[in-house]
């Protein structure tokens, strides 16, 4: 329970790893804010949060659009963990990549992180305290075909992690990343066995992650645990990078 009488937002929350990690920080005994877009599946995640003896509630957001993300940093309040989850992805060739998912891409994956740093991060360095965990992934750093929107606005995304560690760690704001590579998420429930193994035998362990095995890596990430850790994106790809 080491992560008692702290508050924590967690964007994506009610599904894959977003909502592993809200259960995980739950059980470190931090209050959690449950965001999302659909109020049942919010109400899910509250209500196994509340079923094991934690504290959570849900605030729906559109991260699409910037008032309403600065709506949702109003409501969660005073915030001393904010876990950057939510995003999109979609696999297209450039010929194929139209200018609005161009701009789902970075709305979602790099500005709504960027507006919910600036709306909360003044208020962590106000209390002397706080961790900012972004999701990132190994595609930031791994070319793959198709993968270029997804891949640029993470990237972006792991620059801010940098320029922010450096800005906040005077404040007492620590800001890491996690990279996660191939892992078990609602998006590959369609996947057959035969295309999920392929993607499997890309890495060192030939197997593709639990979202909780990712949770894991950002909850020490935000946890006191790593009270000297900052600025670093930590791979979480079951040692894709070290077979190239």
């Amino acid at each position: 329970m080491g992560m008692s009488g702290l508050t924590a937002l967690v964007t994506g929350a009610t599904a894959g790893i977003g909502r592993a990690v809200a259960l995980q920080l739950a059980d470190e005994g931090a209050e959690i804010v449950v965001h999302g877009r659909d109020q049942d599946r919010g109400a899910d995640v509250v209500a196994e949060i509340e079923k094991a003896g934690g504290s959570a509630r849900f605030v729906q957001a559109d991260l699409g659009d910037p008032a309403d993300v600065e709506r949702l940093a109003r409501e969660a309040g005073d915030v001393d963990v904010l876990v950057n989850n939510a995003g999109v992805y979609k696999f297209l060739p450039t010929s194929e990549m139209t200018t609005e998912l161009f701009d789902l891409h970075m709305d979602l994956n790099t500005k709504a992180p960027y507006v919910l740093v600036r709306a909360l991060a003044p208020g962590m360095a106000q209390r002397g305290r706080g961790s900012i965990v972004n999701i990132s992934t190994l595609a930031a750093t791994v070319p793959a075909k198709g993968a270029g929107m997804y891949a640029a606005s993470k990237a972006a995304l792991e620059q801010l992690t940098a320029v922010w560690a450096a800005e906040f760690a005077e404040r007492g704001i620590r800001v890491n990343a996690v990279a996660p590579g191939p892992t078990r998420t609602p998006g590959t429930d369609a996947m057959d066995a035969a295309s999920l193994q392929a993607i499997a035998n890309t890495t060192a362990l030939r197997r593709i992650a639990e979202p909780e095995e990712v949770a894991e890596a950002v909850v020490f990430l935000a946890s006191r645990r790593a009270s000297y850790i900052t600025g670093v994106v930590l791979e979480v790809a079951g040692g894709r990078p070290a077979i190239g």
